[in-house]
C-alpha cells in the first residue's frame, strides 16, 4: 500500500475545516495517517494553515527521569515520534516548562510560547493551551480518539477542578539560552481519578467537533472556543462530568 501523501492530508485537513491562517493544536498518530514519516504530517499541517497560521503540537515530559531536571532544548517529548520529531525540526521553537511544554511553528510561534514560562501550573494561563483556547484556535486530534486532549487540563485549571493538581515541587530547569534555574510548580495530581474526555462528544456538535478521514486516520476538530465554554459549563453543575472520581477508599494523589 502506498503511502499517504502531503497534498492529499492537506487537502482532507482543509475539508475537515481546518482555517488558513488560524492556530491548530495537534494530538497526533504517525502509524495511523498512513504517512510515509512525521515530515509529511508536519508539511501537511502547515500547507493547510498557510504562511499565516500557527502549529502547536504538545511537547510533554512528565515521564522524564528524572522528573523534577528539564532542559527545554534537549529533554525529549515523551507523547510520541511526530511532535518530538517537531521538536527538533528547524524553525520550531519550544515554551519553557518542565513537563508541559508545547512546540510551535508559523506566525505566532513565538508570541504563543513566550509567556509560558511565566506559569506554575501546568496549563496556565499564559500556555499555548489556554491561549489556543481563548484567542480563537482549533484542536485536532489526529488518529489518537479524543482521550489524549491536554486541553481539557487547561480547562480543569480554570474551572479549578478539585481533582487537578497536585503538591508544589521544585524543578530545575535549562531555557534556550543555557541558563539553568530552579522554579517551584504546582503539577497535576490527578491520582487514581480516571480522565473521560470521550465525553466532549455529549457537549459538542457540529460544526464545534467535527469528525472525518485524514489520510487513513480518523481524526476529530474542536473549535477550541466552543470546548471551553461547553466543558466549563458542565463542569458547573459536576465537577468530575469528565472523569470518574476515584473510589471513597483511595487515598493520596501522585504528582504528575
Amino acid at each position: 500500500m502506498e503511502p499517504v501523501t502531503r497534498a492529499q492530508m492537506a487537502s482532507d485537513l482543509a475539508r475537515m475545516g481546518v482555517r488558513r491562517g488560524g492556530m491548530l493544536l495537534v494530538h497526533s498518530s504517525l502509524k495511523a495517517t498512513g504517512a510515509a514519516d512525521a515530515e509529511a504530517i508536519i508539511a501537511a499541517l502547515l500547507d493547510a494553515l498557510g504562511p499565516e497560521g500557527t502549529l502547536l503540537l504538545p511537547a510533554l515530559t512528565y515521564l522524564q527521569d528524572p522528573p523534577w531536571v528539564h532542559d527545554t532544548r534537549n529533554t525529549p517529548v515523551c507523547i510520541g515520534w511526530v511532535p518530538e520529531y517537531f521538536r527538533r525540526r528547524p524553525g520550531t521553537v519550544r515554551s519553557l516548562h518542565p513537563t508541559h511544554s508545547v512546540c510551535a511553528a508559523g506566525a505566532r510561534a513565538e508570541e504563543i510560547t513566550g509567556d509560558h514560562r511565566l506559569d506554575t501550573t501546568p496549563c496556565g494561563p499564559n500556555s499555548p493551551f489556554t491561549r489556543n483556547l481563548r484567542e480563537g484556535g482549533q484542536i485536532l486530534m489526529l488518529g489518537c480518539g479524543l482521550a489524549p486532549n491536554t486541553s481539557m487540563h487547561a480547562i480543569e485549571e480554570i474551572a479549578g477542578a478539585p481533582y487537578a493538581l497536585g503538591k508544589p515541587a521544585e524543578y530545575t530547569l535549562t531555557d534556550a539560552s543555557g541558563r539553568t534555574f530552579r522554579k517551584v510548580y504546582t503539577p497535576h495530581g490527578f491520582g487514581a481519578t480516571l480522565q473521560q474526555y470521550p465525553r466532549v462528544r455529549g457537549v459538542l456538535r457540529e460544526p464545534d467537533l467535527r469528525s472525518g478521514m485524514v489520510g487513513r486516520a480518523g481524526a476529530h476538530l474542536m473549535d477550541a472556543a466552543a470546548l471551553l465554554a461547553a466543558v466549563t459549563q458542565a463542569m458547573r453543575s459536576d465537577p468530575y462530568h469528565f472523569v470518574d472520581p476515584p473510589p471513597p477508599e483511595t487515598d493520596g494523589a501522585a504528582n504528575r
